[in-house]
């Protein structure tokens, strides 16, 4: 991989992992951990070869997450640390190495403690002179979320110690795997939305802003570290954790004592073997320096400590019958086959049901309805078929194809050149209704003032509108049902929903949602075509002839405007007002007309985006790669690659200040 190919996998990883760690510490897992991991662990590989690619927004750069609104700021007085996770043998021998150099250098014998890693949320608890006074979610490692009265409805962590001593310790809360069972199905009679596992259901519930619901939830603790303790020390962590249930902790109750690394691989093996048996959910097992001198001789880095690391286990696998699959439309129309399975429990949860993906998938794995099927789950969120028993076909299998047709409201389905996915191309597609009116109404688009996301929710439910043109249908009566004294926040609403019936057509193109097409694709139709009516009559070959677009665009802008919907709802908008010409700017500079521009580096005055914008006032464009139809290259402070292609290529280079005199 060179570091062209490197920053681009970067600048993908980078945000949806972030996203990935959002959603898990706002309780909504969406990929499972192992998925999840691995793609920690590449970009930490592309880190550490090219150093120079490490962004300050890197989840490799930060522990833990943001703080929920509503609690108070705990300040941790030791840092609550996350753990080098490892995925084989020779990473836990390579670690124990490192330990044996160490202890040797400084006369220390080595020993490790292996304990289960319990899959649940993170926690300290403080005590003053034997008493609970505070206690804290982990939060970012730093700073974590005063919970105390959450923490207090748990029975297992004791108010007050069996001997007045000030100590502050952490644990890792979890719901038990039947206690979770049995709360999900009570869930269930209540016509309840059921929790996807047990660490979303433990995480959610201490971190309720009503200790009363959390008070409901079967939460328990083990605890497994003294953070911090100005009476009593200790020579070894296994001797901590016996003198802790002592004092009446419910201390982790897989601890095990191991002389070697081989000892210590052996405990790991052995908990895997019995995970099934445990009556908690783990997502590992951790090999710990017992000897704490050893421990501060080894340090920590900013994020882990030196001493420990989490060995995570292979996924889990099961077989199972494969009775048939479905299609589901997603928000974005995306159309994704679901395998419906005769229910199988890996990993403590009952699994009926998961996704095969996209058509590539199921044809790479030969997956056919009726088939006897491997399901892998790691202790985690999403199941998947990692593999099909061919030598259990009976000859009743049957291939599955993709429907041509959406199967919510039969608009054409179609899949472009160079990707996997199938889409619906139904503009009025229910599925699709919530996403695409929030696309609608945002800034760059429509720019509809107050229409948000749990105003439109709103509107859906009441069944105000089916349809993004029922907007412009709303009445003032409408709008203030929505709130309680809504008479102004309607009015308000009203103005900015006729007002942006005025918006220039470039606006309306991006709110329609073609695929491929944002703003500055829009703003190129608007000024080639004119009008509404124009583009929609434009030939595959008219669009595709246009320098700016390319081939996918013009087939992607061509098929949109030949589906019924799309014709449906512009015949709508039109009835409704909406402009439907690009409006003209009178004495328009376009110095740049007809010029290329590429970003490189740090700008001082402007940021990329404002760069970009003047550049296209003036009638230029900007591209991410560097030709020879550049015309220009900005390079700002620490630019890289592209600056040395333009060398290359003999493309001008102007700086900052020279890109300041030609806009003056």
């Amino acid at each position: 991989m060179d570091i062209e190919q490197a920053k681009k996998r970067v600048e993908e990883l980078v945000p949806l992992l972030n996203y990935y760690t959002q959603m898990y510490f706002d309780d909504k897992q969406v990929v499972s951990d192992y998925e999840y991991d691995m793609l920690m662990r590449e970009l930490k590989g592309i880190e550490a070869e090219f150093p120079e690619l490490i962004r300050k927004d890197s989840p490799t750069q930060k522990v833990g997450a943001s703080i929920k609104k509503g609690f108070e700021k705990v300040t941790h007085e030791v840092p609550l640390q996350s753990l080098q996770d490892v995925f084989t043998f020779q990473e836990v021998r390579d670690f124990d190495e490192r330990m044996r150099n160490l202890a040797e250098e400084n006369n220390i014998e080595l020993k490790y403690v292996v304990e289960t890693k319990i899959d649940g949320l993170s926690a300290a608890l403080e005590y003053k002179n034997g008493i609970l006074v505070r206690g804290a979610t982990r939060g970012n490692g730093l700073v974590g979320e005063d919970v105390t009265d959450n923490l207090r409805t748990i029975k297992t962590i004791p108010k007050k110690l069996t001997e007045p001593i000030d100590i502050t310790v952490r644990g890792e809360v979890f719901i038990g795997k039947e206690e979770f069972e049995k709360l999900n199905s009570d869930r269930l009679m209540d016509e309840e939305e059921q929790f996807a596992n047990a660490r979303n259901a433990a995480a959610g519930s201490l971190r309720q802003l009503d200790s009363k619901i959390t008070a409901k939830r079967p939460l328990d603790i083990y605890i497994f570290n003294v953070q911090k303790s100005d009476s009593i020390e200790f020579k070894s962590h296994y001797e901590s954790l016996e003198y802790l249930a002592k004092l009446g902790f419910n201390v982790n109750p897989v601890r095990i004592l191991c002389n070697n690394i081989d000892e210590a691989i052996k405990a790991i093996e052995k908990i895997g073997k019995d995970r099934e048996k445990l009556s908690f959910g783990i997502d590992g097992a951790v090999v710990k320096v017992d000897d704490l001198e050893l421990r501060e001789k080894a340090g920590t880095t900013y994020k882990t400590p030196k001493w420990a690391v989490a060995y995570k286990y292979p996924p889990e696998k099961k077989e199972t019958k494969l009775k048939d699959i479905v299609c589901q439309v997603g928000r974005t129309g995306a159309i994704t086959p679901m395998a419906i399975l005769e229910p199988v429990v890996v990993a403590g949860s009952k699994i009926s049901r998961t996704t095969l993906h996209n058509e590539d998938f199921i044809r790479q794995k030969d997956i056919r309805v009726g088939d006897t099927v491997v399901i892998q789950k790691a202790g985690d969120v999403i199941p998947e078929v990692v593999e099909v028993k061919k030598k259990k076909r009976t000859g009743e299998e049957k291939i599955f194809e993709m429907p041509e047709v959406c199967p919510v409201c039969g608009a054409q389905v179609v899949r472009e050149e160079g990707e996997a996915a199938y889409y619906c191309n139904g503009i009025e597609c229910p599925a699709k209704l919530y996403r695409g009116i929030i696309h609608f109404a945002s800034r760059e688009a429509m720019d509809i003032m107050g229409l948000g996301e749990m105003i439109i929710e709103e509107l859906i439910n009441r069944k105000l509108i089916s349809n993004i043109a029922d907007i412009y249908k709303l009445t003032v009566e409408d709008l203030a049902s929505l709130k309680k004294n809504g008479k102004k926040f309607a009015q308000n609403l009203f103005a900015a929903i006729e007002e942006s019936k005025t918006r220039d057509l470039y606006r309306l193109i991006n709110a329609l949602g073609i695929r491929h097409v944002g703003v500055k694709m829009a703003k190129t139709l608007a000024k080639k075509y004119g009008t509404m009516d124009s583009l929609m009559n434009a030939t595959y070959e008219s669009l595709y002839l246009s320098e700016e677009v390319g081939k996918i665009i013009a087939q992607s802008v061509y098929d949109f405007f030949r589906e019924e919907q799309t014709i449906d709802l512009i015949n709508k908008l039109k009835e409704c007002g909406l402009n439907m010409t690009a409006q003209q700017e009178e004495g328009a500079d376009s110095r740049f007309e007809g010029m290329t521009f590429v970003l490189t580096g740090t700008l001082e005055k402007y940021t990329r985006d404002q760069a970009t914008k003047i550049i296209e006032k003036f009638g230029g464009k900007t591209s991410g790669t560097v030709s020879k139809k550049t015309t220009y290259v900005l390079a700002g402070e620490a630019a890289g690659s592209k600056l040395k292609k333009a060398q290359d290529l003999g493309i001008k280079i102007i700086s900052e200040e020279e890109f300041g005199k030609m806009i003056k």
